[in-house]
Formats: structure tokens, C-alpha cells, sequence
């Protein structure tokens, strides 16, 4: 399996709290940098985080409108990235999919696209 299999979305009332987890059996994912991305209903997709790769020291980066209240990180021992999403917003509402951003994370920080989607977990933030 080369895809990603996003899990952990769900229903929450606002400023609650969920963890994503990203899985790739076909990778082993400390080698590479992986974004999270989303996408609202009726709006264009969006980057929301990137973990660049170990030897890159895992740094990390967020769109504006996530930071202080996501958290991107690894469990090597379990190939998963996780997203830590706290303090939820009803704007946050969207589906979650990972994805190996081209070029790395610089490449996410340009918006270029990426690869090897997952079908995506849906975030529901409402009251």
C-alpha cells in the first residue's frame, strides 16, 4: 500500500480537542517530510502542517491560522504522524488528508502540491 490511511476525525464542540493519526505501511515515514492538508466544503484545499524528515531535525510548520493550537510530531516506533488539534474552532471544520508535500517542507510552504493522498478524515467542529 503506497496510499496514506488517515484516521481520528470526528464530531467536536468548539474549543474541544482531537488527535489525526497518518499511516503509510509502504513507507518508513521519519525518512520523509509529511504534511497535513484540508479542505472545506466549497473552498480550496489547504495546507495546515508539515514535520520535515529526521535528518532534517523534524522541524515543524503550521499555517498561520493553527499555531499555538495544532501540533504536528512522530511516533517512530508506530510509523505515524500525528496531528494534536486543540482549542477547535467551527473553521476548522474540513476534511484532514496527509501527504508527502514535494520539495519537503519548503515545498509546502510554497503550496506546491503533493503526493500518495489518503482518502482524508473528516473534522466536524460545531455546537
Amino acid at each position: 500500500q503506497l496510499q496514506f490511511v488517515e484516521s481520528g476525525g470526528g464530531w467536536v464542540q468548539p474549543g474541544g480537542s482531537l488527535r489525526l493519526s497518518c499511516v503509510n505501511s509502504g513507507f518508513t515515514l521519519f525518512e520523509y517530510a509529511i504534511a497535513w492538508f484540508r479542505q472545506a466544503p466549497g473552498k480550496e484545499r489547504e495546507g495546515v502542517s508539515c514535520i520535515s524528515s529526521a535528518t532534517s531535525e523534524n522541524a515543524t510548520y503550521y499555517t498561520d491560522s493553527v499555531k499555538g493550537r495544532f501540533t504536528i510530531y512522530r511516533d517512530n516506533v508506530k510509523n505515524t504522524v500525528f496531528l494534536q488539534m486543540n482549542s477547535l474552532k467551527p473553521e476548522d471544520t474540513a476534511v484532514y488528508s496527509c501527504a508527502f508535500p514535494r520539495v519537503g517542507c519548503w515545498g509546502f510552504q510554497q503550496g506546491l502540491d503533493a503526493d500518495h493522498w489518503g482518502q482524508g478524515t473528516q473534522v466536524t467542529v460545531s455546537s
